[in-house]
């Protein structure tokens, strides 16, 4: 079951009208009812999303059902070529229709034929009655019946767009400013300052919006965003001339092509006003030797920074966050992977062996089989290895409870700061900090 708009307002097309006169359909062909699939609301052109239809060929799939009972063709599809493949999906799934008001049979040749002539006929229908909206629609529009809303400067009244004489005004100063020279920005800048109509949210792009919105100078393009608009001339009162309009396009290109930066500014968008929050904009200075100052600044606050102090914050900032990560990669790091690569087990083990063989040898020499010399020599090897495994168990063991503290940060930090002073060279060979790196600044010509 399916009613569109348009057929809402049909006799007999009612969805409670098209459930009883199906079920008594049902009742005569002697079927079986498992469930019933309808969409209100909603046309039957290709394109449109129909839950119910798609609930339908899912439950066809998984052989719930064999048969689709429909009044006519037309409520199931109007396309021929949505049709078509309909038939090849019922062919495939073993499954046909049965229409109530259309001698329909889907499971012969000559069935398939009389069905794909009824669809023609109401795709064709379909076809008329969107030419017959379309032209309904030009008409309407030429009329001055603009189906969008007013925008600033025009009310509706009698369903037409007509002149609001109480913020005309406002439109033509806003033509006017920008033919001489203002701004976006600072055409909005100005009406927050001034509070026009109340406001001070004025925005740029709310001026972009108002010059370039044909409807000012009389004209209005329908399905402006879509492959095919429709461009009608002289539909409303112009609020400004067909040669200002115009005039400010032809001046919006001149300003697009003065405004192509020509230097990189390292942190444009990524600052905000302390104040106000808005994303601060670029600007430099170049000196006679040569040398360019960039600075950051907030047009509302008033409030500027050189680059050269963000830099020093951002220096310190990545400056700490590498040297965190240097202490940990260094220190804390080793000690974790040494849990993984040594375990406790296999370290103990060793240090056993070495203990054994360290009484083997004090035994050998009472024996007599080592000389004293001899003795020292080997059990200095042995008592340095077994201090060397002592010392990695110790730390496995602090490895594992892993409860490293701030304070554990800082004392390595304290650490690596006296092995600079004193080992200087030593410590720049192991380690390669934030201002080893250097910024490349280079000019663009975006032209």
């Amino acid at each position: 079951m399916r009613v569109s708009t348009e057929d809402q307002a049909r006799d007999g097309f009612s969805l409670p009208e098209q459930r009883e006169r199906l079920e008594t359909f049902c009742r005569f062909k002697g079927y079986e009812i498992i469930d019933y699939y309808q969409d209100a609301g909603i046309s039957a052109k290709t394109g449109n999303i129909r839950p119910e239809f798609e609930r339908l060929k899912e439950d066809i799939k998984s052989k719930k059902i064999n048969t689709i009972i429909s009044l006519k063709l037309d409520r199931i599809t109007r396309s021929i070529y949505d049709w078509e493949n309909l038939i090849t999906f019922l062919d495939e799934n073993n499954a046909y229709i049965d229409c109530a008001n259309d001698e329909v049979n889907t499971t012969t040749a000559n069935g398939k034929m009389i069905s794909r002539l009824l669809m023609s006929v109401s795709q064709n229908e379909i076809e008329r009655t969107s030419e017959r909206t379309k032209v309904g629609l030009a008409g309407a529009i030429k009329q001055g019946h603009i189906p969008s809303k007013a925008p600033l400067g025009y009310k509706h009244e009698n369903k037409k767009l007509v002149i609001d004489y109480s913020t005309k005004d406002i439109v033509v100063r806003i033509f006017d400013l920008y033919y001489n020279g203002y701004s976006y920005q600072k055409i909005s800048n100005l009406f927050n300052e001034e509070k026009v109509l109340g406001k001070d949210n004025w925005r740029d792009s709310t001026i972009v919006g108002i010059l370039e919105n044909e409807i000012y100078k009389g004209d209005f393009v329908h399905g402006k965003n879509t492959k095919h608009p429709t461009y009608y001339e002289d539909v409303v009162e112009p609020i400004i001339s067909k040669e200002m309009w115009e005039d400010c396009q032809v001046q919006k290109k001149k300003n697009s092509r003065n405004y192509q930066r020509t230097l990189t500014y390292l942190y444009l968008q990524k600052l905000k006003c302390p104040k106000c929050n808005r994303i601060l904009g670029g600007k430099a200075t170049t000196k006679k030797n040569g040398k360019t100052y960039y600075y950051y600044y907030c047009h509302d606050c008033k409030i500027e920074f050189r680059e050269n102090l963000i830099n020093e914050y951002f220096n310190q900032f990545i400056g700490e966050l590498v040297e965190y990560d240097s202490v940990v990669n260094q220190f804390f790091l080793p000690m974790i992977r040494q849990k993984f690569d040594e375990p406790k087990e296999e370290l103990q083990k060793e240090i056993n062996e070495q203990k054994a063989k360290l009484d083997r040898i004090k035994k050998a020499y009472i024996n007599g089989v080592f000389k004293l010399k001899e003795y020292d020599e080997e059990r200095k090897i042995v008592e340095k290895t077994i201090e060397t495994l002592e010392t990695e168990l110790n730390n496995t063991d602090c490895a594992e409870e892993l409860r490293f503290t701030p304070k554990d940060i800082l004392l390595k930090r304290d650490i690596d700061f006296i092995n600079k002073i004193k080992l200087n060279k030593e410590y720049q060979e192991r380690t390669k900090t934030w201002n080893d790196y250097r910024i490349s600044r280079k000019n663009k010509n975006l032209e």
